[in-house]
């Protein structure tokens, strides 16, 4: 039997097709633009496809819990891994320590000067105005927000004047649009967007180091599961996140 040349393209991409697959990938909102970079470089070197699902990590977590189909969890803090590892949820082999990351306080106004975090200067800033934050209680950026505040003895303080939002890109958003005066997020998200100013950056033990552990979901029967994880870890993947400010805590 002769072959035609497209006949025979088909059944040379056959191999690869049948092997290519997704994988859905839930993680913190904070990870927005490295795990873009990341999933563009995946899907070129491998022909998997990830497909990333970002929101407040306790979203994702209830999410989870609720039975919502993923793969690979990247939450922005230990606390939220830990609730779905007791719950046995995660495949505890796989769990890694990937990142770290930093708080900051960021203001809307370019020429915004330098801010006192030791001091009151931050309540007399805001002179009425807004300190956008994700939800202190249960987004990570939040509740080290809210730890900080504390530890600096400010929190009673600007309490009032805290505005909440879903996640903290959503924080972000709220600072960048001159919604809100300040506001309180990660480091790399006050860098991956060019219309707010870091004005301070919050000293390490004010509040709960800022970890972002990752593990694969227990339901999951996905193959590629293991290899979008491992993936995290690789060269690439580790180059995306220290381009984004990240620590990277494997290497």
């Amino acid at each position: 039997m002769i072959l035609r040349p497209l006949a025979l393209l088909v059944l040379l991409a056959a191999p690869f097709a049948a092997q290519a697959s997704d994988v859905t990938v839930f993680a913190a909102a904070s990870l927005k633009t490295a795990l873009d970079d990341i999933a563009a470089r995946y899907h070129a070197e491998t022909g998997n496809t990830a497909n990333v699902s970002l929101a407040g990590s306790s979203a994702l977590a209830r999410q989870i819990q609720q039975g919502a189909p993923a793969d690979v969890f990247i939450s922005a803090n230990a606390g939220w891994m830990d609730r779905l590892q007791a719950d046995g949820l995660i495949d505890a082999d796989s769990r890694i320590d990937l990142l770290a990351n930093r708080l900051v306080l960021i203001a809307h106004d370019p020429d915004a000067p330098p801010v006192d975090l030791a001091s009151g200067d931050l309540s007399v800033r805001l002179n009425g105005g807004k300190l956008a934050m994700a939800l202190v209680d249960a987004v990570p950026a939040g509740i080290y927000g809210k730890a900080a505040l504390e530890t600096l003895g400010h929190w009673q303080t600007l309490e009032p004047h805290v505005a909440q939002a879903d996640n903290v890109r959503a924080a972000l958003a709220l600072v960048a649009l001159g919604a809100a005066p300040y506001g309180i997020v990660y480091a790399t998200d006050a860098s991956a967007d060019p219309r707010v100013t870091i004005v301070a950056t919050f000293p390490a033990d004010s509040h709960p180091p800022i970890t972002y552990p990752a593990a694969t979901l227990s339901r999951s029967k996905n193959p590629a599961k293991g290899d979008f994880l491992s993936y995290l870890t690789s060269a690439p993947a580790r180059a995306a996140f220290k381009a984004q400010g990240f620590t990277v805590l494997v290497e």
